[in-house]
């Protein structure tokens, strides 16, 4: 092709070009963005979960359409009260640990962020933290121990979450991980500069203020009465957050479904996504994790609110 030739060709197809790009446009941008998936942040998922492989891992998201994921880690393997003599390490779950997640979102950069952990009453805990925060961990989490909650262990890590401004993320179950869920309020008043995250049982349970802490009720059904400890918590504190994952999430927005569409409404602000799932399918009802997703959007009441629970809370919550 001479050079003559070579300037009409560029110039046909950069005029095609433009044309196809305003039509495009004036057709509200379908072309251009009917392949492009609404972002969703994932903020709670583990590698190693019940024995899952990192393949099966990865596909699992994939197909659930997440987007970037939070990995979080185990604490190390002892024998101690605050691990029940073992039964929680591994989160009670076989997940893996601070190094194997910091290596994976390292190698999958793109999509996948990670946290640091570590039981609280070792010596060395707040340490071992420190460590992983300062090559880029973005909560520490997820924290799931036999362990008085306004213990001064635990208050050492309240104070590096605020130092390094991440979150630390709080399983709650009674009798078993975090106890003193009832007078966790001053906690949050005393450390108004940490932002916290509730998860599990416990903390979903008590959406209801009917509900009584019971190791032998964890996922209750029926009618949800407003105004638990929970909900509570999250209107009065700015610090306190909730995460939507597991089983126990799942459940509190699907018992009552009057209630919950009240309740995202209400706190539409203060909640964020997780799946905190461990099948390898990724969709369906076999994937718990899918199943709240739906569940959000079923429910949220507005397109508005559903991206703030699928995304735009944790973009700014993890600072993203």
């Amino acid at each position: 092709m001479n050079e003559s030739q070579t300037k009409v060709s560029r110039r046909h197809f950069l005029t095609s070009g433009s044309i196809c790009l305003a039509g495009a446009v004036a057709s509200g941008c379908k072309t251009l963005q009917s392949t492009a998936p609404e972002p969703i942040i994932d903020i709670h998922q583990h590698l190693g979960y019940s024995g899952r492989t990192d393949e099966a891992f990865l596909n699992h998201q994939r197909t659930m359409g997440i987007t970037r994921t939070i990995l979080l880690p185990a604490g190390r393997e002892v024998n101690s009260a605050s691990t029940h003599e073992g039964i929680s390490n591994g989160l009670q779950a076989k997940c893996l640990g601070n190094e194997p997640c910091y290596q994976f979102a390292k190698t999958h950069r793109q999509h996948y962020l990670f946290g640091a952990n570590e039981v609280p009453d070792l010596p060395d805990a707040a340490q071992e933290i420190d460590k992983y925060l300062k090559l880029g961990a973005v909560v520490i989490a997820e924290q799931k121990f036999g362990v008085e909650s306004d213990s001064r262990e635990m208050e050492k890590l309240y104070e590096l979450a605020a130092q390094y401004r991440v979150p630390i993320l709080m399983h709650w179950q009674v009798k078993m991980y975090n106890y003193g869920f009832e007078r966790f309020h001053k906690v949050l008043e005393k450390y108004p500069k940490t932002t916290f995250i509730g998860h599990a049982q416990t903390w979903w349970a008590n959406i209801d203020k009917g509900y009584k802490d019971d190791a032998s009720n964890l996922y209750p059904k029926g009618p949800v009465i407003p105004g638990g400890i929970t909900d509570r918590y999250l209107t009065d504190y700015p610090n306190m957050f909730g995460d939507l994952s597991a089983g126990s999430g799942l459940n509190a927005l699907t018992r009552d479904e009057e209630h919950a569409r009240a309740f995202l409404q209400r706190h539409q602000d203060k909640l964020i996504y997780g799946s905190d799932c461990s099948d390898s399918v990724g969709v369906g009802p076999q994937c718990q994790g899918a199943q709240t997703i739906a569940a959000v959007r079923r429910l949220a009441g507005s397109k508005q609110i559903e991206r703030k629970l699928l995304y735009g809370n944790a973009k700014k919550v993890f600072r993203i």
